[in-house]
């Protein structure tokens, strides 16, 4: 998947700190609510992909890659692709992304938003 097939999905789930204005995860998921997209938030809001309920697209790392990780490795949801946001990267995170066949890319969803959103 490249940015624009990502922006086209309807359903995404921010990971990082969502409640902190000064935060790219919290102007991340406000940027994505303002354009109409299904956003759910994991990291000071819920503990765990595993708790949203509801079917999910999109998982964007914008968060600690240790944290990020764990989240990952702890994940039972289906999903289409990650992002993961600069800063969010680790080799031990895309080593386990690949070894488990996640489709992931390194991009920002700002950007994203920028771009290819409606």
């Amino acid at each position: 998947m490249n940015l624009d097939e990502i922006m086209q999905k309807k359903s995404f789930v921010v990971l990082g700190d969502t409640l902190n204005p000064d935060k790219y995860a919290c102007k991340i998921k406000h940027g994505l609510l303002e354009k109409g997209y299904t956003v759910y938030s994991v990291g000071k809001e819920l503990s765990s992909i595993n708790d949203i309920e509801e079917e999910i697209e999109i998982i964007d790392l914008c968060i600690n890659p240790n944290k990020g990780l764990l989240l990952m490795k702890e994940c039972k949801k289906n999903f289409d692709c990650i992002v993961i946001q600069p800063g969010a990267e680790s080799d031990e995170l895309k080593s386990y992304l690949e070894e488990n066949k996640m489709p992931y890319i390194e991009d920002c969803l700002l950007f994203g938003l920028r771009l290819y959103s409606n």
